[in-house]
C-alpha cells in the first residue's frame, strides 16, 4: 500500500492547538521524508462560546466535533487533539490512531503575588473552567472562591493580569509548549489536584477505515503513553464521566505494571472519593474500569447520578 502524498490536519485555531498541529506535522515530515502536510485551522463551538462554563454548554466534546466533521467530509485526513478534550467514546468510524509521549501532566498554579498554593490569602479568587479542578481546590481549601475562567491561555493570563483574580490554574503541558513555563508559580502535587484523563497527551484522530493514514501515523505512536491513557479512558468510560462530573485519573507505567489513581468528587469539594489500583499494562482499559467499579461501589454511582439529573 502506497504512502499518501499529502496529509491534511484539522486543528483548532488557538495558539496552543496550532503549536500541537505544527508539532505533529514536523514529526510526520521527519518520519516520512517527502510527505506533504498541510494544516486546516478551524473554529469550534467550544472556542466560540466563552461566556459560559463547558459543563453548561455541553462538555468538552464541543472542541472536536467540527474537526471530526471535516474528517467525515474528507476535507481533512487527521485531527490533532489534547486528549483531555476527547470524550471517552468516539463516534463510530473514528479512532485515535497514535498518541505522542506524555508531557508534564500536572496542573499549574499561576498566581499574581503568592509564592505557592498554601500561601494564597484567605478567600483568594481562583479562575478555572474545570469542575475537576474546582472540586479538588475547594477540598484542599474551603475558603477559596472559584471564578469561571474560559478562553485560550493568553486570554486567561490577561484576566489574571487585570487584577480580577488572585490566581488561575492551567495545564503545565500547555504552558511549557507555549514557552510560558516561567509563569508557573507551582506545579500542584497530585494529592492536591489529580490531573484530567489524558492531560499532557497529544492524540491524533483519523477515520477508522483510512488504513493508509493509520499506517503512516504508527511511526508516532508511543506505547507507554497509550497504556496509561487506555487505563484512564477506561476509568472515565465506566463512570460515564464528562465535563459535568468532577472526575480525575492518572496512570503510570513501571516495567509491565500499571498503577492508576482515580477520583470522583462533589463540585463543592465537600466529598472526595479516591482510590488506586495496580495490574498488568496489557489489560489497561480493564484495570481502569475495575478502579471505576470500586469507586462506584463506594458512593460515586449515587453522586454521579445526582449530578447528571441536575
Amino acid at each position: 500500500m502506497s504512502t499518501p502524498a499529502l496529509l491534511r490536519i484539522a486543528t483548532r485555531k488557538s495558539r496552543l492547538a496550532l503549536w500541537q498541529a505544527e508539532h505533529v506535522a514536523s514529526l510526520l515530515r521527519a518520519a516520512h521524508p517527502g510527505l506533504g502536510v498541510e494544516l486546516l485551522p478551524m473554529s469550534t463551538k467550544g472556542d466560540r462560546i466563552q461566556d459560559r462554563s463547558l459543563a453548561a454548554i455541553g462538555g468538552k466534546g464541543l472542541f472536536i466535533k467540527e474537526l471530526e466533521t471535516a474528517l467525515d467530509e474528507l476535507r481533512a485526513d487527521l485531527a490533532v487533539h489534547s486528549m483531555k478534550d476527547v470524550p471517552g467514546e468516539l463516534p463510530p468510524g473514528f479512532t485515535i490512531a497514535a498518541v505522542l509521549p506524555r508531557a508534564d501532566p500536572h496542573d499549574a498554579l499561576v498566581a499574581a503575588r503568592a509564592a505557592s498554593f498554601a500561601a494564597l490569602p484567605r478567600g483568594a479568587r481562583i479562575g478555572t473552567s474545570s469542575l475537576r479542578r474546582q472540586a479538588q481546590l475547594l477540598a484542599a481549601r474551603r475558603d477559596l472562591h472559584i471564578e469561571t475562567l474560559r478562553g485560550n491561555v493568553d486570554t486567561r493570563l490577561k484576566r489574571l493580569a487585570s487584577g480580577d483574580l488572585d490566581a488561575i490554574v492551567l495545564a503545565c503541558a500547555g504552558l511549557e509548549r507555549l514557552e510560558l513555563a516561567q509563569r508557573i508559580t507551582e506545579r500542584l502535587d497530585r494529592r492536591v489536584s489529580l490531573p484530567a484523563v489524558g492531560q499532557g497527551v497529544i492524540g491524533i484522530e483519523c477515520r477508522s477505515a483510512d488504513s493508509a493514514t493509520r499506517r503512516v501515523l504508527q511511526a508516532l505512536e508511543h506505547p507507554a503513553t497509550r497504556s496509561a491513557i487506555e487505563a484512564e479512558r477506561g476509568f472515565a468510560r465506566r463512570l460515564g464521566g464528562s465535563c459535568q462530573s468532577p472526575v480525575a485519573a492518572f496512570a503510570t507505567l513501571s516495567a509491565d505494571s500499571l498503577t492508576i489513581e482515580g477520583l470522583v468528587a462533589e463540585p463543592d469539594g465537600s466529598r472526595v472519593l479516591r482510590d488506586s489500583l495496580s495490574g498488568s499494562a496489557a489489560r489497561a482499559a480493564t484495570l481502569g474500569a475495575a478502579l471505576a467499579d470500586r469507586l462506584l461501589a463506594a458512593g460515586a454511582a449515587e453522586l454521579l447520578e445526582r449530578l447528571r439529573r441536575a
